[in-house]
């Protein structure tokens, strides 16, 4: 009997996670990817190791020695891993994103990414949508995740989301009859959207804070300065979706693309788009549910 690592690493990682569908998250896979690297192990070890009903699992006896062992393997091949990296011809790959994916669901992505390649060292750029754009035209990146410009046309779209008022509470943040705004600065796509959407309603308002990052941004609307506009599905926590109110406009849908650099590592670049697909994918059925 042959154990595959990524299987093993399938199997204790639905240990931690305490769940198939957050195991998937952490290593860049889908929820039925996982439940077929749970029956492929059964099948190599001839026992059942996992306990299943639609809400939970448990290991059995077998699961219980599978995991030491599962564990035991990993770390023997990670010490190894380490120890002839030195002999080992390590590649770079230059991922960009948007700060509200990088926090978000892409992070796990990520994350999977990592585990399954100790020799890659990724460098990560995070970044507004312009930036990331022009970083790629410059080809200092392999492949970009990002907002697309409204009206734009580069890139392969991904999904499309609505951008939405959001604030501390439901309630909309206006003082004397202006809307309290908390925004990214130039050239930031969200910003320019909300803006052209203000003016064209004829509605006033004033920006209360600007940031650069989303923790900025978070921290400002979540204390009651204004209000933030946010794709729907990343809206940070402690936020929430504004109600609707007569004197805001509606935002519009942007549409969020990737772009990949044909130059860089096929095979990399392939693997990592895979990732991403997939979890878009899994957070579209999680929507449709």
């Amino acid at each position: 009997m042959k154990l595959d690592p990524t299987l093993l690493l399938t199997f204790v990682t639905i240990t931690e996670a305490k769940s198939f569908s957050e195991a998937g998250r952490r290593l860049g896979l889908s929820q039925s990817s996982v439940s077929e690297h749970v029956k492929k192990l059964e099948h190599l070890a001839g026992r059942q190791l996992l306990l299943r009903d639609t809400h939970s699992h448990a290991l059995t006896e077998d699961g219980q020695a599978m995991l030491e062992f599962a564990r035991s393997i990993l770390e023997t091949n990670a010490r190894a891993t380490r120890h002839f990296s030195q002999s080992v011809r390590r590649r770079r790959f230059r991922l960009g994103a948007s700060e509200d994916l990088a926090i978000g669901w892409l992070g796990e992505a990520v994350r999977g990414f990592m585990q399954t390649h100790p020799e890659v060292d990724l460098d990560f750029t995070i970044a507004l949508s312009r930036t990331l754009i022009e970083q790629f035209d410059n080809g200092e990146l392999d492949l970009v995740v990002c907002k697309r410009w409204p009206d734009g046309d580069r890139g392969e779209l991904i999904f499309k989301d609505q951008v939405v008022w959001t604030a501390a509470t439901e309630a909309t943040v206006f003082r004397n009859d202006q809307a309290q705004l908390v925004l990214y600065p130039p050239p930031g796509v969200t910003r320019f959207m909300a803006l052209t959407a203000l003016e064209r309603a004829g509605a006033p308002w004033r920006i209360a804070c600007t940031s650069a990052d989303l923790s900025g941004l978070t921290m400002a609307t979540g204390i009651g300065l204004g209000m933030m506009a946010h794709s729907s599905t990343l809206i940070p926590p402690g936020l929430k979706a504004c109600s609707p109110d007569p004197r805001l406009p509606e935002i519009g849908a942007i549409e969020f693309v990737m772009l990949e650099k044909k130059t860089s590592d096929p095979k990399l670049r392939a693997e990592m788009s895979r990732a991403i697909r997939a979890r878009v994918g899994e957070n579209d059925k999680r929507r449709r549910a």
